[in-house]
């Protein structure tokens, strides 16, 4: 009777005072990362509602920016750059875009990103002199910025897997690029497709730490002509 007591008192003392600050603030840094989060997706998911378009029903417009992804050693883009490549594609041919800005990360490193994409694009059927490749634009925010401060990109069709568009139009968005986006899910059932889901919960907060410190790209390069010169401006 009397053990049972003890260990009754004992299962009833309260943590020492250390241990329920150190849980306390655990609780508080659980919440804030929840709250951070959680407020980063819903200003992806309001910032870019209504600018999810299809080929068909997206308006027009003078660039379509591709937001790159992996090329393979040999120089095949992988199936999800492929992917985002063949809506471009049926952009040019549908006369939504004239012109088409490959971006990505073109060092050796990355297998020549753009390059590639480019080579893919040409080989089926997109001209060259209407294809401009952005070598530095190594991830979603630099892509935009870019878009905007070296291209004088100020409105654009986004192209990409459709979990990515809303991150990469509110991106774009608040950089200064009234984008639109015509998305992928062709490879929805690849593996990848679910860790990149995941992968947009963190990257949405990244975002927008990138913009409230206006952060600028990785590789800054002087206004290039690049994009007019495609045009015939």
């Amino acid at each position: 009777m009397g053990g049972r007591r003890r260990l009754g008192s004992l299962v009833a003392m309260p943590f020492p005072r250390p241990v329920r600050v150190a849980l306390g603030l655990c609780v508080l840094g659980a919440l804030s990362i929840a709250a951070s989060v959680g407020g980063a997706a819903a200003w992806a998911s309001h910032s870019s509602e209504g600018r999810l378009q299809t080929v068909a029903g997206v308006e027009p417009h003078d660039v379509a920016i591709v937001l790159g992804a992996e090329v393979l050693s040999d120089g095949t883009p992988a199936k999800f750059t492929a992917a985002r490549l063949d809506v471009a594609i049926k952009l040019y041919k549908a006369g939504k875009a004239k012109v088409l800005v490959v971006s990505g990360n073109n060092s050796a490193e990355h297998h020549r990103e753009t390059t590639n994409m480019r080579r893919y694009l040409v080989a089926r059927g997109v001209p060259s002199a209407k294809i401009v490749e952005d070598a530095a634009g190594n991830d979603t925010y630099d892509t935009c910025i870019r878009a905007r401060n070296t291209f004088g990109i100020t409105s654009a069709i986004l192209v990409s897997q459709t979990y990515h568009l809303p991150r990469a139009i509110t991106a774009c968005r608040s950089l200064g690029v009234d984008a639109v986006g015509v998305g992928d899910s062709s490879v929805a059932k690849l593996r990848f497709w679910r860790t990149g889901v995941l992968r947009e919960y963190p990257a949405n907060v990244k975002l927008a730490l990138d913009v409230l410190r206006g952060a600028g790209p990785e590789v800054a390069e002087p206004p290039s002509r690049a994009v007019a010169d495609a045009l015939g401006r």
